[in-house]
């Protein structure tokens, strides 16, 4: 057994005196000026956390531990089987890279408030951005390099970076994606235009660069490490904007979840311990990516503020070269802790379900597994325990928390695990359970899973030059609450369990995107005059995209064609990565007498689920022609059982 948990104490005097609770974390952090007030309610749209103190992000995650005692120590350690290269940086190195590219930006034009876009594979440089920016006082928004050029453009057009860091390529197991194609559709497709990029050129690709606007990374930053360019920690206030981070997988006008820098460095800092169980100087792997905020949180800053070492990995979980490379990895490097989404540890299940990989490692220096970026299903979290001999911990937060709302604190001593909860509140977080009017439900109940304002530290204060968006996004739904878009119920224990959307978000292998925006592109297709994605469920994937198509009157092309057609169309506007393959021609889609189309409904019939004829459906018919069709066609449900 471990030892007895601090949780109950730790979060009754957060609550007790959620001020002092906060001050007594920032002394972890290293501040230029104090603060006026801990936390002011009305700075604003529902208050600020360290109004008045100034602070740099970079200087808390990189300088200070060269300053006192981890100059040699490792930060990153790049372990790509993809290019079949390892990389060791050390501290002092990490800050020289940083400084280095701090100069050429700032040579650029860049400085304190400016945007500085980084899109970016999974190397060293793409930690190195964010932090440069984050030195001068700029405010780095990452796009992950999945993204297509039109996802690009929206951004572009939301943020209006001065820079653009990026790289040649990205490199997957059987190609290479070149990058600069991508971005040039992006700068055709957007109003607003970047003045430079800079451009990392990798071996696997070298880009062409264009004359007096692009800059060669590589070239630049070692012009600078060899005059030995000095650049000083931009001090900012704490709660100026660190970085934007745009909600992913939609078209239109993207979501910008914004951080700030203060409450931002003294939570995250703060989860190293209580949560993760990790000391200074230790080995902590999330196999996420810098695009996401799993990556942005767990790969780059929290490690990084703690004087951890970080571990950065270009690969999968299969097929670089095998199901036991993440067993490879953390025997090599000596990890202390994994924090991965389940989707990871079910494709490594599916290729090695006996778990026979896992016996030519020696997996001693593993602690704990923790699994977030959707649910995790029972038996993944039982096969992962039971072949890792380690506590499998779930957990739940969000791209707009930055961090737990609901999990297992192992540092403050583990918690019984529930399977099917991510566990309890973390302190900061006032969880409850509303029904539709508002009003709080009865313990075991389903309802609207909310949080009672303010939000703590790290949270999102707001929207990207959207105050009004954030409210109505998020706040109006439940006055005095921030909305999670989560339904769910708490026990009678007080843990918290997670049981679906109550939006059109799916979850796809931990990657949230929106199905109205595929709806946007299925319906942009000359041949398509109406359609539906809904998420089925998928036992590799947590959920996969399909769309329901009807073709417009009198199109004579086979409707095999245009579903292809649509396949592609949703590859190219949004990307791989919404994994978007099943696309079914229909005659008619089930909707209410008002219009609505019965999304729910159809996803019930999909993944063969009991569901109540709707009392409002304007043709009940409708549903068995949808139920023949996912039949026919062998989706969802049917072909799981195939399988």
């Amino acid at each position: 057994m471990g030892k007895p948990s601090e949780y109950g104490r730790v979060y009754a005097a957060w609550k007790d005196n959620p001020e002092d609770f906060w001050a007594e974390q920032a002394a972890q952090i290293d501040w230029f000026e104090p603060w006026t007030r801990v936390f002011d309610p009305d700075q604003g749209v529902y208050g600020r956390w360290f109004p008045g103190a100034k602070c740099n992000t970079c200087f808390n995650a990189v300088d200070r531990h060269v300053e006192r005692g981890r100059p040699g120590q490792p930060a990153i350690i790049h372990d790509s089987p993809i290019t079949g290269t390892k990389t060791v940086i050390t501290y002092r190195e990490l800050r020289d890279e940083v400084q280095a590219l701090a100069a050429v930006l700032r040579d650029l034009g860049v400085a304190k408030g400016d945007r500085v876009m980084v899109y970016m594979p999974m190397v060293p440089e793409a930690v190195v951005a964010m932090l440069a920016a984050a030195r001068l006082g700029a405010v780095h928004s990452v796009v992950f390099g999945g993204f297509a050029g039109n996802e690009l453009a929206t951004r572009i057009d939301d943020c209006h970076p001065k820079v653009i860091v990026t790289a040649s390529c990205g490199i997957e197991p059987n190609r290479t994606v070149e990058y600069m194609p991508l971005i040039e559709h992006g700068l055709e497709e957007a109003d607003f235009e970047p003045s430079h990029l800079v451009v990392l050129q990798r071996p696997q690709h070298e880009a062409q660069l264009k004359d007096g606007r692009d800059v060669d990374y590589r070239a630049a930053v070692d012009a600078h490490k060899q005059k030995g360019t000095l650049v000083e920690c931009v001090p900012v206030d704490a709660t100026d904007p660190l970085y934007i981070l745009y909600t992913s997988g939609t078209t239109g006008q993207p979501k910008g979840v914004v951080r700030d820098n203060g409450g931002h460095m003294v939570a995250l800092k703060w989860t190293m311990s209580a949560i993760y169980d990790i000391e200074p100087g230790e080995v902590f792997w999330a196999a996420s990516d810098v695009g996401w905020v799993v990556g942005h949180s767990y790969i780059v800053y929290a490690p990084l503020l703690h004087g951890a070492t970080t571990l950065m990995f270009e690969g999968k979980p299969v097929g670089t070269p095998d199901a036991g490379v993440f067993w490879r990895v953390i025997e090599e490097h000596r990890v202390a802790a994994l924090f991965t989404a389940p989707t990871a540890i079910r494709a490594i299940k599916k290729e090695d379900p006996r778990g026979g990989l896992v016996g030519d490692y020696d997996l001693s220096c593993l602690r704990t597994l923790f699994l977030a970026g959707e649910r995790a299903d029972p038996d993944t979290i039982k096969w992962a325990g039971a072949t890792l001999n380690v506590p499998v911990i779930d957990h739940w937060w969000q791209t707009e928390t930055g961090w737990t709302i609901a999990g297992n604190p192992v540092g403050l001593g583990k918690l019984p695990v529930k399977i099917g909860s991510p566990t309890v509140p973390m302190p900061g977080y006032d969880v409850q359970v509303l029904d539709d009017e508002g009003h709080p439900v009865a313990g075991g109940t389903l309802g609207n899973i909310v949080v009672k304002l303010p939000l703590p530290p790290s949270c999102l204060p707001t929207l990207w030059n959207a105050d009004e968006r954030f409210r109505s996004a998020y706040l109006e739904e439940f006055p005095g609450y921030y909305k999670t878009a989560d339904a769910g119920y708490i026990d009678d224990d007080g843990y918290l369990f997670i049981m679906a959307r109550t939006d059109d978000i799916i979850n796809v292998a931990g990657h949230r995107l929106s199905t109205g925006g595929m709806e946007e592109v299925i319906g942009g297709h000359p041949d398509v005059a109406e359609c539906a994605v809904i998420g089925i469920a998928d036992e590799l994937k947590g959920q996969l995209p399909a769309g329901f198509l009807i073709l417009n009157a009198g199109v004579d092309k086979d409707p095999a064609t245009v579903e292809k057609e649509v396949v592609r169309l949703v590859r190219e506007e949004i990307g791989p990565v919404a994994a978007f393959k099943i696309a079914l021609a229909v005659t008619r889609l089930p909707k209410t007498r008002s219009g609505k189309i019965l999304r729910g409904v159809m996803q019930k019939i999909a993944d063969g689920e009991p569901y109540k004829m709707p009392a409002t459906i304007d043709d009940p018919a409708i549903l068995d022609e949808i139920a023949e069709v996912v039949k026919t066609r062998g989706v969802g449900a049917q072909a799981q059982k195939v399988a």
